[in-house]
């Protein structure tokens, strides 16, 4: 059953609008029911029945499903909002998608319940004519359910420890400094670079090192940590210091955590199907990118632990499930995938990596030819997979995961340069890309299955309070770890059904319950 909910309206499809008294406690009587609700867009239905402690079994995002829809059409990049959606259905001018303003003079009226359920039918229409409708509402559930825990984690938020965080901080970087003044580490760091060159030199301007250098005898394209790596200079290693700890003063410091962790939590925006892969995003707070030295400061609550799951080596059991290998599914049955190549190579397990991320990712610097030679020969199948995709892409046609999310058409420009004296380079490099973008868009189709499928397998209190890519993070009690890591275990196992059937592929999911998420690692 579709339940629509616009503003204060509750709409059951097929059934009569009301406007009942308190929304919260209507959702909440219907959700015994589980019926999947529609909304324009879960940023902004979601988050106020969080707050009156109403959480949603399952929801049909209406902008996600457009978004979807729409490069499934080959028109990626049009406006996805579900006005413009509406828009669209009754010919009248559509407006490019604004960013979500509530409660301002300026914010458009909601849509209402009636063109909510418009919308949703024309969806549903759209969907049931394309050629795998079953695996495009898979995709649809599964994006969609996305935008429920992306809610969920960013209103329950990670454990962070605020304590912990100082601590820390003052280790590495000296004392919280003024606003405005680099801490006593940083400073000291600036203080060596300088003298190293015999003048004042700021380290945080690329031009002003690049002089530098030069001036030395040095000459630098850039100041990227890879390059100066090169360089027999004694400014480099002060200065290679400073940029490392920079970083984690810019964006990991005393003022990020100010502005993203209340109450003991950190509390990202997750942007789901951020990247066009699927893969998600975060709109500030860089949850997806916290470094390893950070993670002793997410810290269960006492009497409970932090589940931190990750599935091993996803992408080639991806490929090796879509392609139906049988050589490659019989590898993928093993926990270390690469271990069990190396054998089929007769050769070592490093190599075998190689092998694998060349054929994905087309690789074809240093032993690549020649693995990629022997990929080729051991697992055919595979290697035309990925090799089809390159084709499409080089020839500017577009390319889907295995649910059905489309690849972005080539650009204007792309199409400038393949027909002229750049071609052929222009012509791989998107080759390279949609090579990519059916393997990770399926992994990132799995993950949303497993995150699915774990949330509704969580026991209560335990919440799910972290996922990037391939790893998930559930906070619990700790009389709860052994079920949840059964869970995660479960969920894997199901994802993998959902997407692929039976298949010999194995997708283990390795959980385990640690106090620190630095202990998980």
């Amino acid at each position: 059953m579709y339940v629509v909910v616009a503003g204060e309206t509750v709409l059951p499809v097929g059934g009569t609008a009301r406007r009942p008294a308190d929304l919260a406690g209507a959702v909440l009587e219907l959700e015994a029911e589980r019926p999947r609700w529609v909304w324009a867009d879960t940023r902004e239905a979601y988050p106020p029945l969080l707050r009156r402690g109403v959480r949603a079994a399952r929801c049909h995002d209406l902008a996600l499903t457009e978004g979807l829809l729409l490069a499934y059409e080959g028109r990626y990049g049009e406006p996805r909002s579900a006005r413009a959606a509406h828009a669209r259905l009754h010919g009248l001018p559509v407006q490019d998608d604004q960013p979500s303003v509530p409660d301002t003079l300026f914010a458009p009226e909601p849509l209402g319940a009636e063109a909510v359920a418009e919308v949703l039918a024309d969806q549903l229409r759209r969907i049931a004519g394309l050629p795998e409708p079953g695996r495009f509402m898979l995709l649809v559930a599964a994006e969609s359910a996305g935008a429920l825990v992306a809610a969920e984690m960013s209103h329950d938020g990670m454990p962070w420890r605020r304590d912990v965080h100082d601590e820390l901080l003052t280790e590495l970087l000296g004392p919280r400094p003024v606003h405005g003044m680099r801490p006593a580490r940083l400073q000291a760091l600036a203080d060596e670079v300088s003298a190293a060159f015999g003048h004042p030199v700021n380290p945080d301007s690329v031009q002003q090192l690049v002089k530098a250098f030069r001036t030395a005898g040095v000459a630098l394209k850039t100041t990227r940590s890879w390059e100066l790596k090169q360089i027999d200079h004694p400014a480099v290693a002060p200065l290679l210091a400073y940029k490392e700890l920079a970083r984690l003063f810019s964006f990991h410091g005393w003022i990020w955590a100010d502005q993203w962790v209340r109450d003991g939590r950190f509390r990202p925006e997750y942007v789901v199907g951020g990247v066009v892969s699927g893969r998600w995003a975060t709109n500030g707070g860089g949850a997806l990118q916290i470094p390893k030295v950070m993670r002793r400061v997410v810290v269960a609550d006492d009497g409970w632990v932090l589940v931190v799951a990750d599935a091993a080596q996803l992408e080639p059991r991806v490929l090796a499930a879509m392609a139906g290998d049988v050589g490659l599914a019989r590898a993928a049955g093993e926990i270390d995938l690469y271990s069990a190549l190396a054998k089929s190579f007769g050769g070592e397990r490093d190599k075998a990596k190689i092998a694998m991320l060349s054929a994905m990712y087309g690789g074809t610097s240093g032993d690549a030819p020649k693995l990629l030679a022997v990929m080729r020969q051991r697992f055919p199948q595979a290697y035309q997979f990925v090799e089809d995709a390159a084709k499409a892409g080089e020839e500017g046609r577009l390319v889907r995961s295995w649910l059905g999310r489309t690849s972005p058409p080539p650009s204007a420009r792309w199409k400038e340069l393949v027909s002229g004296p750049e071609g052929a380079r222009a012509a791989r490099d998107r080759g390279r890309f949609t090579r990519n973008f059916v393997v990770q868009g399926t992994a990132a189709e799995w993950a949303l299955a497993l995150l699915a499928v774990l949330r509704g397998l969580l026991p209560e209190p335990a919440r799910l309070v972290f996922f990037q890519h391939d790893e998930v993070m559930v906070h619990c009690p700790l009389r709860q770890a052994e079920e949840v890591i059964a869970a995660v275990a479960s969920a894997a196992t199901e994802a993998s059904r959902l997407l692929f059937g039976r298949t010999p592929v194995r997708f283990p999911m390795e959980a385990v319950a640690v106090t620190s998420y630095a202990d998980a690692k």
